[in-house]
């Protein structure tokens, strides 16, 4: 009988592990990202070159800021994701830093997905990294535990040293509904100690059928000076009416809200008190490493279509518990920025619950649930947006504290499937990644499935 009832509580135990494993599909894993042109001629016949420092006879888009050691004028002492300990040295395992390919460098940031290229961001917070945009083409690699990546849309368009044309650093890109990939690149260069900017920040538009730039339009220093909070962006806009595209980019750094329209090649910024951190939200504990984190507005994902023809915008700071609402009307129409008062435009939600800091989030309009994901369990949140926001009507899709540390990024493709990158990033930052474990890992699953046994059913 004893017997019985122990091998019931095993069976037991195995289908919960199951279950909650399930969540996911684990599709890539690596210890240290690799590339297909690493830039030091590995499988080309390209010449080797140095990425450590700009050359100085490239044109620099941003030449006030050319130097390092530049301290931003605005919400410098901040610190967010985006910084390193001061006096910090990188890990790099290689005594060459000029090397354009250092492995222990290399910490992947975004990934989407479309149509068989699964895009990967690099951001470039060390040096030694080939390409800062890449993807994995998946007909060809997606059986492959460790894929290496492509430059995209090719190699030369990422050597910033080559051009002030050339892309610098990028963290995340978005699929809008016209299959135009959008992306920042913060113009940045964020070596610890060294962080330089040199080149404006800047939107860039591709169209995915050609792989051809469409649009890149530099940020005015009026309305930010650098680079260093712009990590996401989403995209308004509907397929029957492509040039009249809206692009909602939040600032962690200044706590703003910019847009950007399409059809008027013109930006504009929001300010609010919604956008801040929460001083009480702040101190984290992700991967055994304690620390504090100040980021402000993180993320922004686009609600269902309204009977109105609005649309709600959902943001939340990724230093706060909680969750903020504004229709797409207000920020659409550039007069409501200049506003002293916004009134009662912008709306609390409600709070997610205690440690349910999240990173990204988007809404899925086929199951009218927003996915999210949460740095300090590990893991992936839903909600169902025709429910009141509250604790009780927030499900756990998963949650791995071994495999699925930092979850940085999660997109929805237009297949239904949702992407969610995990890479390690506080243990990179504040202790050292071991390179003999894997680090960086990517997720999937059918938005239908990834809501089942949930209360975002």
């Amino acid at each position: 009988m004893a017997r019985s009832i122990v091998f019931f509580c095993l069976c037991v135990l195995h289908i919960a592990i199951v279950i909650r494993g399930d969540g996911m599909i684990e599709v890539f894993k690596w210890k240290q990202m690799d590339f297909y042109n690493r830039g030091d001629g590995f499988n080309t016949g390209i010449r080797p070159m140095s990425q450590r420092m700009p050359d100085p006879s490239v044109p620099v888009v941003f030449p006030n800021q050319y130097r390092g050691n530049y301290r931003p004028p605005r919400k410098s002492d901040v610190i967010t994701s985006r910084d390193f300990p001061v006096g910090l040295r990188s890990r790099s395992g290689l005594s060459d830093e000029n090397a354009p390919y250092i492995p222990y460098n290399n910490v992947p940031m975004g990934a989407n997905h479309f149509r068989g290229r699964l895009f990967i961001t690099m951001p470039r917070r060390r040096v030694g990294i080939p390409s800062t945009l890449n993807y994995i083409d998946l007909r060809r690699d997606g059986s492959q535990t460790s894929p290496k990546l492509h430059a995209y849309p090719n190699f030369e368009l990422n050597q910033f040293n080559n051009s002030a044309q050339n892309i610098v650093s990028v963290y995340r890109t978005t699929v809008d509904a016209c299959q135009r990939l959008w992306f920042i690149d913060t113009g940045m260069l964020e070596y610890p100690d060294n962080r330089q900017q040199i080149r404006r920040p800047s939107i860039w538009i591709v169209d995915l059928s050609t792989d051809r730039v469409l649009k890149r339009f530099d940020i005015p220093e009026s309305i930010v000076d650098t680079g260093r909070g712009l990590a996401s962006l989403s995209i308004d806009v509907i397929p029957q009416r492509c040039e009249q595209a809206y692009a909602y980019i939040p600032d962690l750094v200044n706590s703003q809200l910019y847009v950007y329209s399409l059809a008027e090649d013109r930006m504009w910024a929001f300010s609010h008190n919604y956008f801040n951190f929460d001083p009480v939200a702040g101190d984290l504990n992700i991967g055994g490493q304690s620390f504090r984190w100040d980021d402000g507005i993180f993320s922004t994902t686009i609600g269902p279509l309204l009977r109105d023809g609005s649309r709600n915008v959902y943001f939340h700071a990724m230093a706060s518990n909680n969750e903020f609402v504004v229709s797409n009307r207000v920020l659409q129409q550039e007069s409501n920025a200049a506003r002293s008062d916004q009134g009662d435009d912008f709306r609390v939600l409600g709070s997610r619950g205690q440690n349910m800091q999240s990173t990204m989030h988007e809404y899925d309009p086929r199951t009218g649930v927003i996915f999210y994901n949460e740095i300090q369990q590990n893991g992936i949140g839903c909600w169902k947006e025709s429910t009141p926001f509250s604790a009780t009507n927030h499900g756990t899709v998963i949650r791995d504290a071994e495999r699925m540390i930092y979850p940085s990024d999660l997109t929805i493709d237009d297949e239904g499937t949702m992407w969610v990158m995990s890479n390690s990033m506080p243990i990179f930052i504040y202790s050292n990644l071991d390179t003999n474990v894997f680090n960086f890992r990517i997720w999937k699953q059918n938005v239908v499935e990834a809501k089942r046994n949930t209360v975002c059913e």
